[in-house]
């Protein structure tokens, strides 16, 4: 039996944070307790019927058995453009500005390796999503943490980034409808982001997973969509929530050139192909009836309101998010986060996600998913009236 240790970079990489609410929840399964898991991040509906079955039609077709084109196929790239064309009147050369990607979290821990040398600086939200740092971690720069603050919206304010840090920095991450906060962008916002793009030499990735779920009749904005966008950085977007196809790891960068040949180029060596039935079926969910996407979004903004309402009844004053799928509730003074989402863990038997897991100004929050109908939504807040949290401690 040979020694065999993980390499150094294997062991470098940041610890799953969501591994030990995972295990958290299945310990109270396995003692016996009925759990409502409101801290996944997965979407709770099926895949829209017709979306399965172009995937049904395309499989018996014996074509899409072989490898399809490394850099993906034209009709999928094709219908990007009609996607982007129809929902944000935003241009696109389907050969040029459009790479396809197995799911968008490989884009987003791909483009470091394709843009930073070992020492470059990243900027990085904070609370973001962890799996930025993935990335990072692989291609060993230096993350740089932009403080997402409810007095600000929970937008960066980058006239607190020193220069110094500008002049290292190789790209920007953003992410609207943010995930944790539920925040939104704004037109002003896209303009300074570019404007600072621009002054700096920094490529912005806009993390648009969200794009779909904008509230109280509000569309989110594509970065794409601000005037010189496309000269300075890219869009990251994915089916996985837009069309419930989480499973299904499909997803696409679009905008600056340089950068999309950059992620073809590292993927002509990470990957083969996506299977071909997979991209018809992901061109006929951009390209077919929208129909499910706005019952999807009714569906989410009904059981924000449901669940946002019940909190303000029992006391909690929380904010109801604008966007996404998530809720970003401020926690009772007297604990951490970690606390409180374990006390409603072991009192109430509801799972939420620490806001701590997403980065040091995550502190004082637990993030909801809103992924669970509304009666065991209803029954959420039923259980958190029953400990009495609220009328003990200060909110």
């Amino acid at each position: 039996m040979i020694n065999l240790n993980h390499s150094k970079l294997l062991n470098n990489l940041p610890k799953q944070f969501f591994a030990s609410l995972v295990q958290k929840v299945n310990q109270s399964i396995s003692n016996g307790h009925d759990v409502i898991n409101l801290g996944q991040g997965n979407p709770d509906q099926p895949t829209p019927d017709h979306i399965i079955k172009a995937l049904q039609q395309s499989v018996e077709n014996p074509l899409t058995h072989r490898y399809s084109p490394f850099r993906g196929m034209s009709s999928l790239k094709n219908a990007v453009v009609e996607f982007y064309k129809r929902e944000y009147d935003v241009d696109l050369d389907p050969e040029e500005e459009v790479a396809i990607l197995f799911g968008g979290k490989a884009g987003l821990v791909e483009l470091p390796l394709c843009l930073c040398d070992a020492g470059d600086t990243i900027l990085v939200p904070d609370p973001g999503y962890p799996d930025y740092l993935s990335g990072i971690s692989l291609s060993k720069t230096v993350p740089y943490m932009l403080p997402l603050l409810e007095e600000n919206q929970f937008l960066p304010d980058y006239k607190l980034i020193p220069q110094d840090v500008l002049d290292a920095s190789k790209i920007l991450f953003i992410n609207y409808p943010n995930n944790p906060t539920g925040a939104i962008a704004t037109d002003e916002f896209f303009k300074e982001t570019v404007e600072l793009a621009k002054n700096n030499q920094i490529t912005v990735c806009h993390d648009f997973a969200y794009g779909a779920f904008g509230f109280d009749g509000k569309k989110p904005l594509s970065y794409l969509q601000t005037p010189g966008a496309k000269e300075c950085g890219i869009e990251i977007y994915t089916l996985s929530k837009t069309y419930n196809m989480a499973g299904w790891r499909i997803g696409f960068a679009v905008g600056n050139k340089e950068v999309i040949s950059a992620i073809n180029l590292l993927q002509d060596h990470l990957y083969v192909s996506i299977f071909p039935a997979v991209q018809e079926a992901a061109a006929v969910a951009l390209t077919e009836s929208q129909e499910s996407v706005k019952q999807l979004l009714a569906l989410y903004e009904e059981r924000r309101n449901v669940f946002i309402s019940g909190c303000h009844e029992i006391g909690w004053e929380v904010t109801a998010p604008a966007g996404s799928f998530f809720a970003w509730l401020k926690i009772p003074s007297g604990f951490t986060s970690q606390e409180f989402a374990d006390l409603l863990l072991e009192e109430a038997h509801i799972a939420v996600a620490p806001g701590n897991g997403f980065g040091e100004y995550g502190e004082g929050y637990v993030r909801v998913g809103l992924l669970s109908d509304t009666d065991r939504l209803k029954e959420a807040v039923a259980r958190l009236k029953e400990i009495e949290i609220f009328s003990k401690f200060n909110v």
